[in-house]
């Protein structure tokens, strides 16, 4: 069972949201060589989207565990989103090498998410960058759109096939949009550091 950490203390970087996120990380490369190595056999299309599933309901469960049981750290905050764009960043290259997902669509996707990334990394001396409602509703949109890609578009019925189209769609319209709210939050994270600093009497800290 898991426990809640003690108000007012800091919690473990051991517990199981971050245990979860680092599971999602491990199937990242199984989920690759099940994609790529029979990529036309129905039935193991079939379990790599079980396996993808698997890995992305990770991504869900473990921010409502940390947040119930206040076990918010910064690794997770961090780490939690690399995880999760190392799962669906391999699904849209995997799909765009098999010829199912177009490249410009992939290499759009994968520029926004893989920035960001490192724009949280580049403003952790401003303050931490959390995943906010936007980008969770594109993760959603954009795993709802993989499962129905990854299970071998051309095999499902057309209503299935328009509706992923759909969710693909409105996946990048998300993500693009996400990105650049991204962006102005982290202008203000700087913004209000450097303010906080200047009247702390230590400009340009740290």
């Amino acid at each position: 069972m898991t426990s809640a950490a003690p108000a007012g203390k800091a919690p473990s970087q051991w517990n199981v949201p971050n245990v979860l996120t680092g599971v999602r990380m491990l199937l990242v490369p199984v989920f690759a060589w099940m994609l790529l190595s029979h990529p036309h056999e129905f039935d193991w299309r079939l379990w790599t989207t079980v396996v993808f599933c698997i890995a992305i309901a990770t991504d869900f469960v473990d921010g409502k565990i940390a947040r119930k049981y206040n076990l918010v750290t910064n690794f997770g905050k961090l780490w939690d989103p690399i995880a999760d764009k190392a799962l669906t960043g391999m699904a849209f290259v995997g799909l765009s090498i098999l010829g199912e997902l177009q490249w410009w669509v992939t290499i759009i996707i994968l520029i926004r998410e893989w920035g960001i990334t490192i724009l949280r990394w580049g403003i952790m001396k401003y303050g931490v960058m959390a995943a906010n409602q936007g980008g969770k509703l594109k993760t959603f949109t954009q795993s709802l759109a993989l499962v129905l890609y990854l299970m071998w578009l051309p095999k499902l019925p057309e209503v299935l096939q328009w509706l992923a189209w759909g969710l693909m769609g409105a996946a990048f319209v998300l993500t693009v949009l996400t990105g650049l709210d991204y962006l102005r939050e982290a202008a203000r994270l700087r913004r209000e550091a450097l303010a906080r600093w200047a009247a702390e009497g230590h400009p340009g800290r740290p």
